[in-house]
């Protein structure tokens, strides 16, 4: 698909199609498609816990997630957390923050490459919805997560509902978001 479809068509899906199920392969690519993210110094510290055994996708929304969050992704097969390793991206080798943002430059890396993700979802065919209500602790225990990494997304996957097609929320306009200099 042609990255301009790509973008308008892209939606976060709160209705998915519990007898579509997403392949490992998919998965794969969409975590290969994060990778060609760019980062601070290419240090690539984004980390990804890809879940789509069903027991531990259903323990996960029942757990970790809000009732609301796991309602809206009940029928997705599959979930991907999204962490970064504190202290690298915007840091020195020394472990000084090089400037005012601090680890705002790993919170920014993972959103980059979290893009990818959701765009190489909807160019396969697939569905994502980002939520960052969720207890990260609960989660860091549940996957076994570092405490050197920052746990800050839960991105559901699947197929949306058939026939859903949910319309472009109005976008702002030109003059709202950008001054041309």
């Amino acid at each position: 698909m042609e990255l301009q479809a790509v973008m308008e068509k892209r939606r976060s899906i709160r209705n998915y199609n519990p007898e579509r199920k997403v392949t490992k392969e998919q998965l794969e690519e969409l975590i290969k498609a994060a990778s060609y993210a760019p980062s601070w110094k290419n240090l690539q510290t984004s980390r990804y816990y890809v879940i789509d055994a069903p027991d531990v996708v259903a323990n996960l929304k029942k757990e970790c997630l809000p009732e609301f969050n796991a309602a809206n992704v009940a029928n997705a097969p599959a979930l991907i957390v999204t962490t970064f390793v504190k202290n690298v991206s915007g840091y020195t080798i020394e472990g000084q923050p090089r400037n005012e943002c601090g680890n705002g430059w790993g919170y920014y890396d993972l959103g980059l490459a979290s893009a990818n993700i959701i765009l190489e979802a909807r160019n396969q065919g697939l569905d994502t919805l980002i939520m960052g209500i969720r207890d990260g602790e609960k989660i860091r225990q549940m996957l076994a997560i570092d405490e050197s990494e920052e746990i800050v997304a839960v991105i559901g996957v699947g197929v949306r509902e058939d026939g859903f097609e949910p319309k472009m929320p109005k976008r702002k306009e030109m003059n709202e978001v950008a001054k041309f200099i």
